[in-house]
Formats: structure tokens, C-alpha cells, sequence
């Protein structure tokens, strides 16, 4: 068991005053299995009102409003979240199996191809690469393993709009993008795959009371009889140095932070992520 507090703040800086914001933040990890969030607080100034829901991939969001004049709106999530190791799933599926409609009916959404992770010449080779293999749980693991061999972790290549097959053609992007070009390439072999966000511990044998600068990270589940995840961007076990908040299609539907402000101000975003191992 590993227990974890996490504390997420973002600061939104504008050059001139602003009358108003409205914003969706999705920064509370959800209770499932292996995970368990003991505690999560949100606090935010200046704030007028907010309202707590569920989208629809289960994801808990809290939007708000700030509708008095202000120049930084200020957000801070703090969670308690404990991890306790989960049983790896078997191996069960062939490629029958996962292609028979009814299963496809079912996981439309898991197989639509966005704009972010609809496959060029690039990632339609890439799954080519691994289309003979003898089930789809095998082509999903080696698909993982050879976009971590050809892709290097590298910020600025790519920007948050930017596409899994850019990132594929300059073979160079951030865990985003990592995550996309795996999810366009099983998709595209009719495997349905899932978007997942959240926090990676960043130093692993932490000793209980150290305190770590981390950072939001992105990986992959597909389904097979039960979903499995993988990890691209550091082709290591998911397990308790992971950390569940949002799951969606792509990273559209999953990002912490996302809104509008009224006024003509140029706003400067300033996030930091620091995990203090509690046990």
C-alpha cells in the first residue's frame, strides 16, 4: 500500500483585469478499485459559485464561476489518495472476440478515431506492424513497447492541440502525445482503447514524509474482456506510483483545467504538482 498526498495549484495571471471567468477543473481522484482518495479539497479565489458533477465517462468535475473583477484566479487541489496493488488481468480475448459487433456496438466511443488520434501513413504503419499478431492483448503490449523505443520525451515539439500523428512523424513528444499515437493505432486495429489522466509518483522509493515535484501524465487502457492499462511514455508496470482522475476519449475530455474569461487581458498559466508519500 502506498498512501499519497498530492497538491495541484494553478495560477492564472492576466495583464489587465478580467469581469468574469467560468471554468471546469477535474482534479478529484476517483475511488475504484486499487485506489482510494481519503480526502480532496478544492479551494479557489476568487470564486462566486460552483457546481459538483459527473460527466459522462465518470470523470468528477466541479465548475465555477468568478464573476467579480479580478487579475489571478488562483486554484488550489489537495488529495489524500491511498494505492494498493490490483490483481493483473488475464489475458482472454482473441481477435474474434474483440471484433464481434456486439462488443464493437458497445465500445463506439472507444473506438471513434478524433482528431487527435486518427492515424496518418505514420501510425497506420505502426499498427501494421503488429496486426499479426496471435491476440489483441499482445499487439497491445508490443504497440506500447515500440512506441516507447521509437518515441523520445521531448517538451516543445508539440503543443496541447497538437496531433498523435505530428508527434509519431517527429518522434519526439510529451506523454500526451505518447498516449494518443497508442490509442489512434489500436483503435484503427479495432482494439477499443481509453485516454487516461492523472499523476505518475516521480521518485519511487520515496521515503514516507518526502515531498517530490511531479506533474500531470497520460496512459492507456484497452479493453480486453476487462480493461488493461499500459504505460507508452515509460513502459513501466501501472500500479500504485499511478494515480486515476479522468478518463475520456482523447485529452479533450480530460483536461485538470479548461475554461473562458470576459475581457481583453492576455492571460499566463503557471501550474505545479508536488507528492509527499504519506505511508
Amino acid at each position: 500500500m502506498r498512501r499519497y498526498r498530492i497538491v495541484h495549484t494553478t495560477s492564472l495571471t492576466y495583464d489587465s483585469a478580467v469581469r468574469a471567468a467560468h471554468n471546469e477543473l477535474r482534479m478529484t481522484p476517483p475511488n475504484e478499485a486499487g485506489q482510494t482518495t481519503l480526502e480532496n479539497r478544492i479551494r479557489i479565489r476568487p470564486m462566486t459559485w460552483s457546481h459538483v458533477y459527473r460527466d459522462h465517462w465518470g470523470t468528477h468535475v466541479m465548475a465555477m464561476e468568478s464573476l467579480a473583477s479580478h487579475s489571478q484566479l488562483d486554484i488550489e487541489a489537495i488529495s489524500t489518495v491511498e494505492r494498493t496493488p490490483v490483481e493483473p488481468h488475464e489475458p482472454s480475448l482473441d481477435w474474434s472476440a474483440v471484433r464481434n459487433p456486439a462488443v464493437q456496438d458497445r465500445s463506439y466511443e472507444w473506438l471513434m478515431l478524433s482528431a487527435r488520434t486518427r492515424p496518418g501513413a505514420g501510425i497506420a504503419e505502426l499498427a501494421h506492424a503488429v496486426r499479426g499478431m496471435s491476440t489483441p492483448h499482445e499487439a497491445a503490449t508490443e504497440l506500447a513497447r515500440q512506441v516507447r523505443a521509437e518515441m523520445r520525451y521531448q517538451r516543445g515539439v508539440t503543443g496541447v492541440h497538437s496531433r498523435g500523428e505530428d508527434a509519431w512523424t517527429e518522434r519526439a513528444g510529451v506523454c500526451q502525445d505518447f498516449a494518443h499515437i497508442t490509442i489512434g493505432a489500436l483503435r484503427s486495429l479495432g482494439v477499443p482503447a481509453r485516454y487516461v489522466s492523472g499523476y505518475l509518483v516521480p521518485k519511487r522509493d520515496a521515503a514516507v514524509g518526502e515531498t517530490s515535484t511531479g506533474e500531470s501524465h497520460a496512459w492507456v487502457e484497452f479493453w480486453d474482456d476487462g480493461w488493461v492499462a499500459v504505460d507508452p511514455t515509460n513502459g513501466t508496470e501501472v500500479s500504485t506510483d499511478h494515480v486515476v482522475v479522468a478518463r475520456g476519449r482523447d485529452y479533450e475530455d480530460v483536461p485538470p483545467f479548461k475554461g473562458i474569461y470576459s475581457g481583453r487581458a492576455v492571460a499566463t498559466l503557471e501550474v505545479g504538482v508536488a507528492i509527499t508519500r504519506l505511508a
